[in-house]
């Protein structure tokens, strides 16, 4: 079931853009980790395209509400690591092409 369940928070994930980008924070590749323990307790660790960013308590918050509202999730953390550091290079290639990187 975690596979499955996997797959149902990074959709939930999906829908959370970055209000300066087009793109979700998932093919961002903001989204360094997502675990999920035997009670449903999930665990995203996840960082921010920079530091500074002026949504770096909007979009962890979001992540964090969108995991909870699943009916299956008993908590959800979210730590911001910097480590690290996010560059262009970790977003997925559909990001890439939004962006036009490629």
């Amino acid at each position: 079931m975690s596979k499955e369940l996997e797959k149902e928070i990074i959709a939930a994930i999906k829908t959370i853009f970055d209000p300066e980008i087009p793109v979700d924070i998932y093919e961002l590749g903001l989204i360094y980790d997502v675990k999920i323990d035997e009670n449903n307790n999930v665990f995203v660790n996840m960082t921010l395209t920079s530091p500074n960013c002026p949504e770096a308590e909007s979009i962890p918050l979001q992540v964090k509400e969108r995991i909870e509202s699943m009916a299956v999730i008993n908590n959800c953390t979210v730590d911001i690591v910097f480590d690290p550091p996010w560059d262009k290079d970790m977003m997925s290639e559909e990001a890439k092409l939004e962006l036009g990187f490629l």
